[in-house]
């Protein structure tokens, strides 16, 4: 039986690394132990690190009642709460992710097409011409709009207002190294007023539940639950047996969809912006690419254009927004490459160290979108959504809406970098963000 290596840091060293060092850390353990490495963080069960693509292909397609994976993930608990779908396991999360599919594929995601062109205008008209601002607070901006108006189909009256400032703080309340430690450290999770960092999120997050449970109960009592609005399509789903979402239900998916819908794309969007900016050759391939669409901008046929895709293929690689795919917990023994793995044991693919791998992608701290154009990738070599029965249901949503939002600024904006150090990405949550929100200034509008 091989034995399994890994760092024989102390733990709490090894959490705190994990917050303040997330890739660096990552970088020095594969190099130092291989393929497949355990990790000991101070308050969470040992996890067993892989970025083989043979190994990561045994655990997602092995049968998933093999595994308990919501219960590795609960550092989301105070996110999303008890019936979210990233915690859900077996039967529980077969039948929300059934109820959750439809409204993020076919012709009804497409719809979306020019809610998010018109919201990328509005945000990028508010930026002065020749003044230094955040790319992040702007896609956070333009995501956290769109994914506002298509879960709830609200114009923008006092509750889409009051939810947008709510969600974006209490996002911010978790969004540097230091205040990371908020979700990784449950003993700093204690309320002790409104002005504790624990307790002002408490009371934002009790803040955001009323206003969710205010709009679900005004459509029951209303009866208005059957608008093209993703909470409108899950107000009336039904499963197999006939039976709707509770209210708790609908609560914690209405608030994964925001969390995850909105907060990834913008750090994902502000990646690009920065690769396309800081690499002319990119930038010029991909505005003789954009040029060919002419004067009719159809988000039909900007989603489907090689070069930008690459791009947005790219960007997820080299600095995946999330470092690992959920983890899983063994229910019985298992053989993966080799090894031997007793059940409870915690199982963790490796996103960003796969996407580092030198046999995989050649140069891989190199941004080169052609090397997606130039090859096609398993889903077991190039996976930024996750894998399996545990694969992000709004993947297909977020490709469109970067290529959507990318191809409308670059078609009317001309922008430079406002800094030429280079951006590092640091944690913001569970998540990887670029350092300092990528500072950009516009030149001129087209």
């Amino acid at each position: 039986m091989q034995v399994i290596n890994g760092p024989s840091t102390p733990q709490f060293i090894q959490l705190m690394e994990a917050i303040a060092r997330p890739t660096q850390r990552l970088d020095a353990y594969a190099k130092e132990y291989g393929d497949v490495f355990i990790s000991k963080l101070s308050g969470f069960r040992p996890f067993v690190l892989f970025s083989h693509p043979q190994a990561i292909q045994q655990i997602l397609t092995a049968d998933p009642n093999l595994f308990d994976s919501g219960v590795g993930n609960q550092i989301l608990h105070p996110l999303v709460g008890d019936y979210s779908l990233l915690l859900l396991d077996g039967s529980s999360h077969q039948r929300q992710r059934k109820l959750l599919t439809p409204p993020f594929h076919g012709d009804r995601m497409k719809s979306y097409g020019t809610l998010i062109c018109e919201i990328t205008e509005q945000i990028m008209n508010q930026q002065a011409i020749g003044e230094v601002f955040s790319v992040r607070s702007a896609t956070q901006e333009i995501s956290l709009r769109v994914i506002l108006k298509a879960v709830f189909g609200l114009d923008e009256n006092e509750r889409f207002q009051q939810l947008r400032k709510l969600l974006s703080s209490i996002l911010d309340a978790v969004g540097s190294p230091l205040n990371s430690t908020l979700l990784f450290v449950p003993g700093l999770q204690k309320d002790l007023g409104a002005w504790s960092p624990w307790g002002k999120f408490v009371r934002q997050r009790r803040a955001i539940n009323r206003l969710i449970y205010d709009e679900i109960e005004t459509r029951r009592t209303n009866n208005n639950i059957f608008g093209e609005d993703i909470l409108s399509l899950m107000m009336s789903a039904k499963d197999e047996n006939g039976q709707s979402m509770t209210y708790a239900e609908l609560r914690d998916e209405l608030i994964t969809l925001l969390f995850a819908g909105h907060e990834t794309t913008a750090s994902a969007l502000a990646w690009a912006f920065y690769w396309i900016h800081k690499l002319p050759n990119v930038k010029s391939k991909l505005l003789a690419e954009l040029t060919t669409i002419g004067t009719n901008f159809d988000p039909n046929v900007v989603v489907k254009l090689p070069y930008l895709t690459a791009v947005c293929q790219e960007t997820l690689r080299i600095y995946p927004i999330a470092m690992f795919t959920f983890s899983r917990i063994l229910k019985a023994p298992m053989q993966i490459m080799g090894y031997d793995f007793a059940a409870g044991t915690q199982l963790t693919p490796c996103i960003y160290l796969t996407n580092q791998r030198e046999d995989i992608y050649p140069e891989p701290k190199q941004f080169k979108p052609e090397r997606f154009l130039e090859r096609q990738f398993s889903p077991y070599e190039f996976l930024p959504f996750g894998g399996s029965n545990r694969r992000c249901i709004g993947m297909a949503f977020a490709m469109f809406e970067m290529k959507l939002v990318l191809a409308r600024v670059l078609s009317q904006w001309q922008m430079n970098l406002a800094e030429t150090k280079p951006v590092q990405p640091v944690r913001r949550g569970i998540t990887l963000a670029p350092s300092g929100g990528v500072k950009m200034w516009l030149k001129t509008k087209c």
